[in-house]
């Protein structure tokens, strides 16, 4: 067992000796060559003699070789942990404290604050990282999945985080995917990691960027093209020669918003950038590994050859005439070229006045992006221009930040107005202190962020997010509006003179002084923690040691009243909404009182808002099933499509859960989320029949029947009493194997871990 935080070329090695042994099974059992994405599953499969390998249908379980906490989510994964009690992790783990931090003034004041509103999280973080011997990154080191691949990523690492963005490594060609905390604890307490046999998609590129375009706008094409659902339980493999033009930063840019295709993982493989990467990052060891066993870290000549006969599906892009792309309102599948934005923005009624441009978040915060701002505002700045709208930068960790104060690049974005935010998710996740804003006030923002559900930035349901590259949102900071194409703007110079911004072109990936080198923030496992105490406050409102949740009672259920139809779009922000409530991440009773507070009633179509059937009252959805729960009554909950869409907050499985629900029944779920109910005991259920959504109706009380005889691929009969008497008969289907039903039976996963 070993809990170090570091990924020393020794473990490394180990890594890659694992794998070499199992891709010569699986080769010899498959008889053909291999993907890249499928050497680093199949290399780091618990059972590479005997598992079952058919896409789609086959359980996998795999051994993971660390895990990555962000504070938000680390909380009740920490919590879980303990209720495990274990002395120690089977893997590395570390903890980065990135998502409390909420932008306000600046970096220095909003840190400061932060240290003192979150201080019984910190402590608590820090306490039960020094007791179990994790490594511990505290407020200001940096955003979790920048930290990661600057001091940890290596390529053919399998990496589980419990924030969905975790494929951000992918750009330094790892397997990494977002998970429940659950999902996390399992691989922590020396379980293997069971997940769904994901088909592989190739994305083979072409050419070269051009112009104004930029990697973002890969993934944002890649998103418009396949939508929000169009990536679940399917891994992305990026190849070809227009994959070798990109920098390992732009390559993570890319993967990192896979997760909003709702895939597995995305990933690349091997190259020079990455080497030059960690090469910057004081870790050439790590790259000379890399180069030693270079032949597992790239797909088989065979099918780079004829990608077709490998890959679930392929798809084409060619670089050179990439368009620089936004994606918006509410959805991050919603996509125009910049060229065609001032007719979409017309079209859909959306808001044409741009008032922030925002910069930065785990996406696009390396090096190689701010440089490339910088370079914009060189421009701006030598033609005495001035920006319309205020402009905030999140650096990605401090030695980003510390590296472009050395080198120019902060004073540049400076100089043009930027405020300089905490190096920390600040916006991305609704930690935004926006001043002057009335709710309901229509505006649109620009954020190179990766998700803008509604209310998700700012809080403000008036608020459209428009997501795009660096480079995109800067140059709408110099027009305010959408309603002119920022790249061909003629923009007014202090001498009266006209000019048009130009793109910055090729600039440094990485500094060719490397990264200035900063731990800074860093707790490090101490030698002897027998006498560390982890502390939560018995009287806080922000942490509660959990309880078990209680074991199945061998029935099935009756007489559920539909709490929740939810019509439209259900995404985790929905289900249990971050922002504000990220305070109370730690405490399950507390955080519950946001459930559903963003979903929409397919009733009434308002919001967070339902009729309560004890009553007749009109009553937040967390209040009716508090009032459920105290008469002795459960009930379930009715979602459309890609359920659970979103974030890998386990609070969204976990409160319905603590709150009364049974079971939710959906036309389809988002991969972690289903996964998430599966852990927690929510027994997660789909239609057979899509169109028996419409069956479901307000005030209906529900009979599921078959649960007593549940077995891997069995029917589930939903049988739907309506308020006038009538009755509707569904069938439901349900994933769950032999394993996971064994952790509905026992209450959680976590029960039938601790038996």
């Amino acid at each position: 067992m070993n809990t170090s935080v570091d990924s020393t070329p020794a473990l490394i090695e180990a890594t890659y000796k694992k794998m070499d042994a199992n891709i010569a099974i699986i080769k010899k059992r498959l008889g053909r060559g291999l993907t890249y994405g499928e050497k680093i599953l199949y290399g780091h499969l618990d059972n590479a003699e005997d598992a079952e390998l058919e896409a789609g249908k086959s359980y996998v379980k795999t051994r993971p070789d660390r895990i990555a906490l962000q504070d938000a989510t680390a909380q009740m994964a920490v919590l879980q942990f303990m209720l495990a009690e274990k002395d120690e992790a089977a893997v590395p783990v570390t903890i980065h404290c990135d998502h409390l931090i909420r932008a306000h003034k600046g970096a220095k004041s909003d840190l400061n604050t932060a240290r003192t509103e979150n201080k019984e999280v910190y402590d608590f973080l820090s306490s039960a990282s020094q007791r179990y011997g994790f490594g511990c990154w505290m407020p200001g080191a940096g955003i979790i999945h920048q930290v990661v691949i600057e001091q940890y990523g290596f390529p053919g690492l399998m990496m589980l985080g419990t924030d969905s963005h975790t494929p951000h490594a992918g750009g330094l060609g790892a397997f990494a995917s977002g998970v429940g905390g659950a999902d996390a604890v399992d691989v922590m307490v020396g379980l293997p990691w069971e997940v769904l046999h994901p088909k592989f998609v190739g994305v083979h590129l072409s050419g070269e960027l051009q112009g104004w375009a930029a990697p973002k706008d890969v993934i944002l094409k890649v998103l418009g093209m396949l939508t929000c659902s169009g990536g679940t339980n399917r891994v992305f493999e990026y190849f070809g020669s227009g994959a070798a033009t990109i920098s390992c930063t732009g390559k993570a840019t890319i993967c990192n918003m896979g997760a909003e295709l709702g895939a597995t993982t995305s990933t690349f493989p091997y190259d020079e950038h990455m080497k030059s990467f960690l090469q910057a990052c004081n870790r050439s060891d790590v790259a000379d590994m890399a180069d030693k066993y270079s032949h597992l870290l790239h797909a088989d000549d065979e099918v780079l050859a004829n990608p077709e006969n490998y890959f679930d599906e392929v798809i084409e892009i060619d670089l050179s005439s990439l368009e620089p792309h936004l994606v918006g309102p509410h959805s991050p599948d919603r996509a125009s070229t910049v060229a065609n934005m001032a007719a979409y923005v017309k079209d859909g009624d959306h808001p044409d006045n741009v008032t922030y441009a925002l910069i930065g978040s785990c996406t696009n915060s390396s090096y190689e992006d701010m440089g490339r701002v910088a370079a914009m505002a060189e421009q701006i700045k030598a033609k005495g221009a001035k920006l319309k709208i205020p402009l905030l930068v999140t650096p990605g960790s401090e030695q980003v930040r510390s590296t472009i104060e050395r080198d120019g690049q902060l004073a540049k974005l400076e100089a043009i107005g930027a405020t300089v935010l905490a190096n920390a998710c600040g916006p991305c996740i609704g930690q935004w202190n926006r001043e002057g804003i009335e709710e309901g006030f229509r505006n649109s923002i620009v954020t190179s962020y990766n998700r803008n559900f509604p209310k998700r930035n700012d809080g403000n349901s008036g608020t459209s997010g428009f997501i795009a590259s660096p480079e995109t949102c800067l140059a709408y900071a110099m027009t305010g509006s959408f309603s002119t194409n920022p790249f061909t703007t003629e923009y007014a110079a202090a001498d009266g003179s006209t000019f048009t911004l130009t793109p910055p072109g090729k600039v440094d990936e990485v500094p060719a002084a490397g990264l200035v080198l900063d731990t800074t923030g860093f707790l490090a496992p101490i030698a002897d923690n027998s006498a560390i105490t982890v502390q939560v406050s018995p009287d806080s409102e922000r942490l509660a040691i959990l309880t078990p949740f209680p074991a199945w009672d061998g029935k099935d259920f009756m007489g559920l009243h539909l709490l929740l139809k939810a019509k439209g779009k259900c995404t985790t922000d929905h289900i249990s909404p971050a922002g504000p409530w990220l305070r109370y991440r730690g405490h399950l009773n507390n955080i519950s009182d946001n459930m559903f507070s963003g979903a929409v009633n397919a009733f009434s179509d308002e919001v967070g808002k339902a009729k309560n059937q004890i009553s007749g009252e009109t009553q937040g959805f967390n209040e009716i099933a508090r009032a459920y729960s105290a008469a002795g009554e459960n009930w379930l909950a009715v979602g459309d499509v890609n359920y659970g869409e979103g974030s890998s907050r386990e609070h969204a499985a976990m409160s319905p859960r603590h709150m009364g629900g049974k079971a939710v029944i959906t036309r389809s779920f988002a991969r972690i989320h289903e996964t998430n109910l599966k852990k927690q005991g929510v027994l997660p259920l789909t239609f057979a029949n899509p169109a028996d959504y419409d069956l479901v109706l307000e005030a209906d009380t529900v009979d599921l029947l078959g649960i007593v005889d549940i077995a891997p691929a069995s029917v589930v009969t939903g049988v739907f009493h309506h308020g006038d008497g009538t009755v509707s008969e569904v069938e439901l289907r349900h994933s769950l194997n032999a394993e996971q039903i064994g952790w509905f039976k026992a209450g959680s996963a976590l029960n039938f871990l601790r038996g």
